[in-house]
């Protein structure tokens, strides 16, 4: 099968040569240069996008900021709804998504302008969290107000445009779920794992490595069948949940979700015996999903590092992947799975490399 992905970021290097392993044939399309690009080419094709998209069996994306005019044009190759997907860059669309599929999430109430926050601030009583409609990721574009604050100033900096007001949520944990819908709306679901996010950017996540009790786990697996159920997804989706009280009493809030592969799925590339790329190739292909099979893995971001060290490249229980980006304070720019057998060990991994492979400001 012959398959464009629409961003040649390292997430569309990734699914691209998870695509070749398998036997198809894949191209990327830079949605910032317009180019079309062979998979790890630094020079670009000659085609056009619409010469690209003739060439396609089928169209998928590495973002969810798809462009319109890449909507329009790839109208058809696409395996669902393209639209449905873009509408998921607005938070105010994705609550009212896990609203409409009675999936939980924290209570929220939407502004659109300066007046509109002023007045939904002068009413708090709760701890709340204000969310820029669209753009923002790793804690970019967010807020947080409590009663007493200076309204004023929160206000001047967050209401240049629309958003939502959230309550504060006291979690125990954040935790999140990868899986892939296929076409015949069949689903395979990794584990829950935990995620440990330092300055609202993703530090290291936990796989197969901490207890999570089974019922979390199903309400995990339900809200992921309800909301790729009415997109009617084809893919890989990750859900981002808070987890909310301790033992019998805990329970999941939905936080936010990604319509693609994910920074908190990339433990799986060592950790699986299908790696969340291979899962996405095989929703796009019709291929069944396998039986998955987990190896205790810890995932640790590379971010805003100059290189990642040699020690790591070539330690026997270390697996490095180096994105070939410019680093930058906050910029992920890899991340080294490593092969663990408990969280001590674990979190002893976390406490001597973290600060050689994470600068963020």
């Amino acid at each position: 099968m012959k398959v464009l992905f629409v961003g040649d970021g390292q997430l569309g290097q990734m699914l691209g040569a998870s695509g070749i392993s398998h036997g198809h044939e894949c191209l990327l399309y830079s949605t910032r240069s317009h180019e079309v690009k062979p998979l790890s080419a630094q020079v670009s094709l000659t085609w056009s996008l619409a010469e690209a998209i003739e060439w396609a069996d089928v169209v998928s994306w590495e973002h969810e900021a798809i462009p319109a005019d890449v909507i329009a044009a790839a109208d058809g190759k696409f395996l669902m709804d393209p639209a449905r997907i873009k509408s998921l860059t607005d938070r105010r669309a994705e609550k009212k998504l896990f609203d409409d599929c009675r999936v939980a999430t924290s209570p929220w109430q939407s502004y659109s302008t300066a007046a509109e926050l002023d007045k939904l601030l002068s009413k708090a009583s709760e701890p709340l969290v204000l969310k820029a409609a669209r753009g923002g990721y790793d804690g970019k574009g967010q807020w947080r107000f409590r009663a007493g604050d200076d309204r004023a100033a929160c206000v001047a900096a967050a209401g240049n445009e629309p958003g939502i007001v959230e309550h504060l949520i006291p979690f125990e944990k954040e935790v999140s779920i990868v899986g892939a819908r296929g076409k015949d709306g069949s689903v395979c679901c990794y584990p829950l794992i935990t995620n440990v996010h330092t300055d609202g950017i993703l530090s290291y996540s936990l796989a197969g490595i901490d207890e999570i009790p089974a019922a979390l786990q199903q309400q995990a697996e339900d809200a992921f069948h309800r909301l790729t159920d009415a997109l009617n997804y084809v893919g890989v989706f990750a859900i981002e949940f808070f987890v909310v009280g301790e033992g019998a009493a805990a329970k999941l809030l939905v936080n936010e979700v990604a319509p693609r592969v994910h920074n908190s799925g990339h433990w799986s590339m060592s950790g699986a015996n299908c790696s969340q790329f291979d899962l996405h190739m095989r929703a796009l292909t019709g291929m069944p999903f396998p039986e998955l099979r987990i190896e205790p893995t810890l995932m640790l971001n590379v971010i805003g590092a100059k290189r990642i060290p040699v020690g790591l490249w070539h330690h026997k229980d270390a697996q490095c992947h180096w994105y070939n980006k410019e680093p930058r304070p906050g910029r992920k720019v890899g991340h080294v799975n490593i092969r663990t057998a408990n969280q001590d060990t674990a979190l002893t991994w976390v406490e001597q490399w973290a600060s050689k492979l994470q600068v963020l400001s």
